[in-house]
C-alpha cells in the first residue's frame, strides 16, 4: 500500500501536521534528516497512519503517484537543499508543497525552476502555531489552481472548520499564498502591539492589578473585540510564576524577538508605495525593545513629563481604552487588506479578499469576530478601496475615534509610549483629509531639485523658478 502524502521536517509544526493528517485518515510517510525526531513522532502516534522512513529514496518511493510531498523545514537555504535532494528521485507531475514561512519571492523562483523540470510546486501559508497544526490551521495555498485541486481534499480536511467551512481556499498563482501569510504575520505584529498598549494604559495610568486587567480582557472577549489574541492575553495575565509566585508577566524580560515576516511585510509595502505605518511601527517597537540596556540607562537620564496625574474614573476610561483598541485593530487590519488589494492589482493575482477574511476566522493567530464583517464587506463591495469607508467601519470610527484621541492625549501627557495607537490615529486622520500638507512638500522638492508639480486648478506639469 502506498502512502497518500509525505512530510519532510518533523519539528513541532511538521510533526503536528503529520498527526493531524493521520487522524483524518491519511497514510503519512515521514522523514527527517535526524532520526531522533522521526522516532519521537512514531512513538507519539502509536503507529496509526504514520510511516517512518530513514532514507530519502525510500520515503519518495513509498508515495502514491503523483507524489505529494509537504516540506516543513526552515525557510531559506534549507528549503533549496531539500529540493535538490528530492530532484533525482522525483518524476514529472509530482507535487512539492512548502508549508513554511518562505518569502514569496523565493517561492516564485522555486516555482519557475521546478516548472521547467516538470515538477509542480505550491507555496502554502499556514497559521495557527503548534495547536493549529495539530487541530486545524488556517491554510493559504498558492500556485497553479489545477495542482491545488489535486491536494485540496487533504488540505481542506486538515484545516480549521468554521460553520462547517474549511479555513482553506485557493489564494492565487505562484507565490501569492506565502504573500498572504506574510501580510497576515504583519497584521499579527500590529495587533499584538496594540493589545500591549491597551494593557499598558490600564496598568500604568489606571493602576489596575494584573488580575483586574485579565478580567477586563475576558469581558472584552465576549463582545466585538472577540479574538484569539484577546483571549490568550487574559490567560497570560492570570498565569503565576512557579518560582516566585508572582504573575508570570512581571518576570518576563521586556525584550521581544521576531523572525522576519513582519519586516518583510513592511519592506514590501515600502517598495511598492503602500501605506503600512501601523505594521511598520509595531516592528520598530520590537527593535526598540531589544535595546534593553540602553533604555535602562536612558531612564536615569532623560526627563519624564513630571506632571501630577489626576485620578481618572476607571469605568469611563476602561471604555475609552476598549474603543481605542477596537479603532486601532480596525486600522491595522485595514492596512493589511489594503496591502493585499494593492499588491494583487500590481501583480495581477486577483486575490479573493472576502475568502481570505473567512479563512482567517479559524485556526490562525489573528482570528477575530470582525473578520466576518470584513468578508461581508468585500462580498458586497469587491472593489472597495479601503475598509475604513465601508459603512460598518465608518460608523464605528465615528463612534470610537473620540476614545482613541482621549487615550492618546492622556498617554502623551503621562509620558507613556503608544506607537501603534498613535500610528492608527495618524493613519485615520491622514486618510480622511481631502486636502493635505503634501502641496508644501511638493513645492520644496521643486525648489531644490526642479522635480516639478501639478496644480489643483488646471491640467499639466509645472516648474517654478523660485
Amino acid at each position: 500500500m502506498f502512502n497518500t502524502i509525505g512530510i519532510i521536517g518533523l519539528g513541532v509544526m511538521g510533526s503536528n501536521l503529520a498527526l493531524n493528517m493521520a487522524s483524518k485518515g491519511e497514510q503519512v510517510a515521514v522523514y527527517n534528516y535526524t532520526r531522533d525526531l522521526t522516532d519521537q513522532l512514531v512513538q507519539k502516534s502509536e503507529g496509526q497512519g504514520i510511516h517512518p522512513y530513514y532514507e530519502i529514496q525510500d520515503f519518495v518511493q513509498s508515495l502514491k503517484t503523483p507524489r505529494k510531498i509537504f516540506l516543513m523545514v526552515t525557510a531559506g537555504k534549507p528549503i533549496d537543499s531539500v529540493i535538490r535532494s528530492l530532484m533525482p528521485v522525483l518524476e514529472a507531475g509530482d507535487i512539492i508543497m512548502d508549508g513554511g514561512n518562505s518569502h514569496y519571492d523565493d517561492t516564485e523562483r522555486r516555482y519557475d525552476e521546478l516548472k521547467s523540470k516538470g515538477i509542480d510546486y505550491l507555496g502554502i501559508g499556514i497559521s495557527g502555531g503548534e495547536v493549529g497544526a495539530l487541530k486545524g490551521p488556517s491554510i493559504m495555498p498558492g500556485g497553479d489552481k489545477e495542482v491545488y485541486e489535486k491536494v485540496a481534499p487533504i488540505l481542506t480536511k486538515i484545516a480549521a472548520q468554521v460553520d462547517n467551512t474549511p479555513c482553506c481556499v485557493y489564494i492565487g498563482p505562484k507565490g501569492s499564498g506565502h504573500f498572504v501569510k506574510m501580510v497576515h504575520n504583519g497584521i499579527e505584529y500590529a495587533d499584538m502591539q496594540l493589545i500591549t498598549e491597551a494593557y499598558t494604559f490600564l496598568k500604568d495610568r489606571l493602576h489596575l492589578s494584573v488580575h483586574e486587567i485579565a478580567d477586563i480582557f475576558d469581558t472584552w472577549n465576549q463582545g466585538e473585540l472577540n479574538s484569539y489574541l484577546i483571549q490568550i492575553t487574559a490567560d497570560i495575565l492570570r498565569k503565576k510564576d512557579e518560582l516566585t509566585g508572582l504573575p508570570l508577566i512581571h518576570v518576563i524580560l521586556d525584550r521581544v524577538g521576531q523572525k522576519g515576516t513582519g519586516k518583510w511585510t513592511s519592506v514590501q509595502a515600502i517598495n511598492n508605495g503602500i501605506p503600512s505605518s501601523i505594521i511598520t511601527e509595531s516592528l520598530f517597537s520590537r527593535y526598540l525593545s531589544s535595546l534593553k540596556e540602553e533604555r535602562l540607562t536612558a531612564e536615569s537620564i532623560l526627563a519624564d513629563p513630571n506632571m501630577n496625574q489626576q485620578p481618572l474614573d476607571k469605568e469611563v476610561w476602561i471604555e475609552y481604552v476598549r474603543q481605542a483598541l477596537y479603532m486601532g485593530k480596525v486600522c491595522a487590519y485595514t492596512q493589511g487588506f489594503t496591502q493585499y488589494k494593492m499588491t494583487s492589482e500590481l501583480y495581477g493575482w486577483d486575490l479573493p479578499l472576502k475568502d481570505i477574511a473567512l479563512i482567517f476566522r479559524g485556526g490562525c493567530i489573528i482570528r477575530a469576530e470582525f473578520l466576518n464583517v470584513i468578508s461581508e464587506t468585500y462580498q458586497s463591495q469587491p472593489n472597495l478601496a479601503n475598509l475604513l469607508i465601508a459603512p460598518y467601519f465608518a460608523k464605528k470610527a465615528k463612534a470610537y475615534q473620540s476614545g482613541l484621541r482621549k487615550v492618546l492625549c492622556e498617554g502623551i501627557n503621562s509620558g507613556v509610549s503608544f506607537p501603534c495607537l498613535s500610528a492608527s490615529l495618524t493613519y485615520y486622520d491622514s486618510y480622511r483629509t481631502g486636502t493635505s500638507n503634501a502641496s508644501l512638500l511638493q513645492a520644496q522638492r521643486d525648489y531644490f531639485g526642479a522635480h516639478t508639480y501639478e496644480r489643483n486648478d488646471r491640467e499639466g506639469i509645472f516648474h517654478t523658478e523660485w
